[in-house]
């Protein structure tokens, strides 16, 4: 499962750039006149990242921040690798970013530390590459909670598809790992057929569509992103007649990861069970946090935050691991959700 493919990036490519700009710029003799925060926005197909950005927005005027206009890379490596670049020649004291390819980010971040700027990467763990603060989630116990929360709706029995993201990804395969290692431990009497998409709707809809076509006893779906494949699921699931309320015969069960407000309307309304949700509030709010403190060179050590989290130690940096709670019909309406007061 952990073999993926690598895409080199250049090496030095920032510090080129970092040097053509103190030319240019005339030097760096005034860091307070310079936007301290620079951020690169991941993705916009999925509503869990639209509503994370609208939420950066919110805070980077509650914080009152001084950031340099935002770059988006749209889940593209090479697009993500030059922004990240791009933001780097204006001197910003740390930069807020999120890598889809976790496994590439050697060279980019090493740059960024040579050049003293600061990286804060958001729901991603850059795999090498000094961080100076990840904030994201367990992504292991999302899968375990997803399998313990399928294995018991069906009994322990049945068939299960699983919607994976890209598995070039942290969250991709450590969502897997923790879904598969779970289904194994505790319900060896249910079929997992994986089904990698690389995070693409489209893709998850036409190979859900083959799985069902082959598995007429499929009684159970994981998806791992719902902001990128709960409507293509559902939308497959109505157009074949097996979209069936929660509690009826016939009801595929599904849980989902994100907690986005549409995953929440989904479980009360029955076609859909339970999610695990992501807090795209608390991503802004701390990732901007922590961009600020490095900026003012401010150091955390590992444990307990005032923020019912924890930090832990990573090989290259830290990580603050936010709570995810699983999302079914008994608390969806919970008001401390996200979801319940999403940004609009």
């Amino acid at each position: 499962m952990k073999s993926r493919t690598i895409r080199t990036t250049c090496t030095g490519c920032i510090a080129v750039l970092l040097a053509g700009c103190l030319t240019a710029c005339g030097g760096t003799d005034d860091p307070g006149a310079r936007p301290q925060i620079g951020i690169d926005i991941p993705r916009a197909d999925s509503d869990f990242w639209k509503a994370y950005a609208k939420y950066l927005q919110q805070e980077i005027n509650d914080q009152q921040l001084s950031v340099l206009p935002p770059t988006r890379s749209n889940g593209d490596d090479a697009t993500f690798t030059a922004n990240v670049q791009s933001l780097a020649a204006r001197h910003p004291k740390s930069i807020v970013m999120a890598p889809q390819n976790t496994m590439t980010t050697d060279s980019t971040l090493s740059e960024l530390f040579r050049a003293n700027i600061h990286t804060i990467s958001v729901d991603t763990e850059p795999e090498h590459g000094s961080v100076y603060m990840v904030v994201r989630t367990d992504n292991k116990t999302y899968g375990t909670k997803a399998c313990e929360f399928l294995g018991k709706q069906l009994g322990g029995k049945g068939k299960v598809a699983e919607l994976q993201g890209a598995l070039t990804s942290i969250n991709g395969y450590e969502r897997s790992e923790g879904f598969a290692a779970c289904m194994k431990r505790n319900y060896p009497g249910i079929q997992v057929i994986a089904l990698p998409t690389d995070w693409k709707g489209d893709v998850a809809s036409a190979k859900l569509q083959s799985t069902l076509a082959a598995n007429r006893d499929l009684n159970g779906i994981y998806l791992q992103a719902g902001g990128v494949f709960l409507q293509p699921t559902l939308d497959l699931l109505r157009q074949k007649g097996l979209l069936k309320p929660a509690g009826q015969p016939g009801h595929i069960t599904i849980v989902s990861n994100d907690g986005i407000p549409q995953e929440f309307d989904a479980i009360r309304k029955g076609d859909i069970d339970a999610t695990v949700s992501q807090p795209a509030d608390l991503y802004a709010k701390y990732a901007l946090y922590y961009a600020k403190a490095a900026a003012e060179g401010r150091k955390f050590q590992p444990g307990p935050t005032d923020h019912q989290s924890t930090i832990i130690t990573l090989p290259n940096g830290l990580e603050d691991q936010l709570p995810a709670p699983l999302v079914t019909k008994e608390n969806v309406d919970d008001p401390s959700l996200w979801a319940n007061h999403a940004a609009g």
